[in-house]
């Protein structure tokens, strides 16, 4: 199954990944600050519809995207 695993606490709370994504998998998290005061992103599909197009990975400044293709 794809899917995205996020580094919380390296995210800076840009949003670039959440525009970027095609299908609308990822959400800026509303529960958890990091370390550094962002809110950061977190996948928001418990089905897992990523199709692993890189597209959050490839627009993130700060590499906090790793993109998993199964």
């Amino acid at each position: 199954m794809n899917h995205i695993v996020i580094d919380t606490e390296k995210c800076k709370g840009c949003q670039l990944c959440v525009q970027a994504c095609p299908l609308g998998i990822i959400r800026m998290s509303t529960t958890v600050i990091n370390k550094k005061g962002y809110t950061p992103a977190e996948p928001a599909d418990p089905e897992h519809r990523c199709t692993a197009c890189t597209m959050c990975y490839q627009v993130c400044p700060d590499v906090c995207i790793t993109v998993y293709k199964e």
